[in-house]
């Protein structure tokens, strides 16, 4: 079973087109959403509803609950709470109710999802050793798959208190994941933070026990058009073409 774990779509219909077609052509039958479907880009309604189609496990991001008026838009940059507002003011009833329906962390047999880290699922970032070692007295599975940084990487647990590494995944090359304890972060679909403007996502093959990285390449353009269009902040577009 071939599994597309997808993360902070951020409304970035383009993209999310572009990951699932990759997906179906790799051999993927499932979709689990780490959170973030909507917040920053243009189209929440068409997003949302890719997703409730496609995904058979989802979260809910602090995005998602800053466009629902969970958590308070002063918590977010500036730029971040505009879109949010924008992105609150367009969403319909019944998106509002499927997003406040969501867990932000779930367990699903041998693996643990959860949109920030296990330790604190909607805000923890996972980007230093001292987060990341203490997020694995947080899970008991072996596998624990976390969003929001928009930065993918793998990371074993130490055999000491060293601290933890921060691995690249090697593009387009599956690695086995082996009997450790990892957290593995699929990057992200709408708005990528590493310095590759291209989508990410992470393909798990749970009969072969291995995860391999993918990125896509998609309209840009059309994003930042549609952006435009809605009113939303110009820079939250023009970092689309950087991946920052």
């Amino acid at each position: 079973m071939k599994i597309a774990v997808i993360s902070d779509i951020h409304s970035n219909l383009a993209a999310l087109r572009a990951v699932i077609d990759d997906a179906a052509r790799t051999g993927a039958t499932a979709f689990w959403c780490l959170g973030d479907i909507v917040g920053y880009g243009p189209d929440p309604h068409e997003c949302l509803a890719l997703v409730r189609e496609r995904a058979t496990l989802c979260l809910r991001g602090n995005h998602d609950l800053g466009a629902i008026g969970v958590v308070p838009l002063e918590e977010f940059n500036p730029y971040a709470a505009a879109a949010n507002a924008w992105t609150g003011r367009v969403l319909l009833d019944e998106e509002r109710a499927f997003l406040r329906g969501l867990p932000s962390m779930l367990t699903w047999e041998d693996v643990t999802l959860a949109h920030a880290s296990p330790r604190e699922p909607v805000w923890e970032y996972v980007l230093s050793a001292t987060v990341a070692m203490a997020s694995f007295d947080h899970f008991q599975t072996r596998l624990c798959f976390v969003g929001h940084s928009h930065v993918p990487f793998i990371c074993p647990e130490p055999a000491s208190m060293r601290g933890c590494a921060f691995l690249q995944f090697p593009e387009q090359e599956p690695v086995d994941l082996g009997e450790r304890r990892l957290i593995l972060n699929p990057g992200s679909v709408g708005q990528p933070r590493d310095g590759d403007p291209r989508a990410s996502y992470l393909l798990y093959d749970r009969d072969a026990d291995a995860a391999r990285l993918r990125r896509v390449a998609y309209d840009i353009a059309e994003t930042q058009r549609r952006m435009g269009e809605a009113g939303l902040p110009r820079n939250l577009a023009d970092r689309l073409a950087h991946g920052r």
